[in-house]
């Protein structure tokens, strides 16, 4: 049965740190598949943007909990984008609830037409909550850790794709060492490669002032890179890059402007990841 351990936001290490916990737990595994890479780039680039090290969880995140902590940083508009979040969330689980239950297939693609709908306007939000700046606090009492490295010393995306290989690594042999495959995937992202857009799906997937434009075009490079120069001592870990998956692919493959997929993206995707998954269990 899968068990999806996959959240909003998640970069490493946290899938590294979650996957250990779940290890500790004694949860066992047949197989276990981390698809990532748009993460790993983008928000730790707000990271340090906003003065947070890439290693924590996103700022994106970070600064919804600080602002419910500290409540005196939030401001109207931020208040108002969370309800607005908050609704479509609701209105996303209601119909869900409704796919499960209806019988007739004429609803179910009317109700899945609108949850399409809901969820691009929750990511939407998301963004745009994410981009509102926070009152000024008079005292914090939520702290998070400060870059360690200053930055010059050494390139931001340089570290965040050692930060990146290394929590792959952890979980490769942490994996390895019970004997469960661990399948990797560096996923699409429309600001890299070489797609050709349509027009109406370039209206929707690009957006030059994207947040997570900046560090997907900077960040990708440096992931690639360090694909390319796996050590030895990787010790047979293997990660997939499906940065050009939709290249060649003539019909719409997102449905923003960060990194979501229509359903022809997920079926895409879906096969570059079977493909992994039974080269790593070739008894399959």
């Amino acid at each position: 049965m899968p068990l999806c351990l996959s959240h909003e936001g998640y970069k490493q290490p946290q899938q590294a740190l979650l996957l250990t916990y779940f290890l500790l737990r004694g949860q066992r595994f047949d197989l276990v598949i981390n698809i990532d890479g748009l993460n790993e780039v983008a928000l730790a680039g707000l990271n340090d943007e906003r003065g947070v090290d890439v290693s924590m969880p996103s700022v994106m995140h970070l600064d919804g909990l600080r602002d419910l902590i500290d409540g005196t940083t939030l401001t109207p508009e931020k208040v108002q984008s969370l309800a607005a979040i908050d609704a479509h969330r609701q209105r996303m689980n209601a119909v869900a609830a409704w796919l499960s239950r209806t019988p007739f297939a004429s609803v179910f693609v009317v109700l899945e037409r609108y949850y399409r709908i809901e969820e691009a306007r929750y990511q939407a939000e998301r963004v745009r909550f994410a981009a509102l700046p926070s009152a000024r606090a008079a005292g914090q009492s939520a702290l998070f850790v400060t870059p360690s490295i200053p930055r010059g010393e050494k390139p931001l995306y340089d570290e965040i794709a050692g930060l990146w290989l290394r929590g792959s690594l952890t979980m490769h042999d942490a994996l390895a060492a019970q004997g469960v495959p661990y399948v990797h995937v560096l996923q699409p992202n429309q600001y890299v490669g070489s797609r050709r857009f349509g027009t109406d799906e370039a209206r929707i997937a690009l957006n030059p002032d994207s947040p997570f434009k900046r560090g997907a075009e900077h960040g990708y490079p440096r992931l690639t890179a360090a694909l390319g120069a796996l050590p030895v001592s990787a010790g047979g870990l293997r990660i997939v890059d499906a940065t050009h998956a939709f290249d060649t692919e003539p019909a719409p493959v997102y449905v923003d402007d960060c990194c979501h997929y229509t359903a022809r993206g997920n079926e895409i995707l879906a096969d570059v990841v079977l493909g992994a998954a039974l080269a790593s269990r070739p008894e399959w």
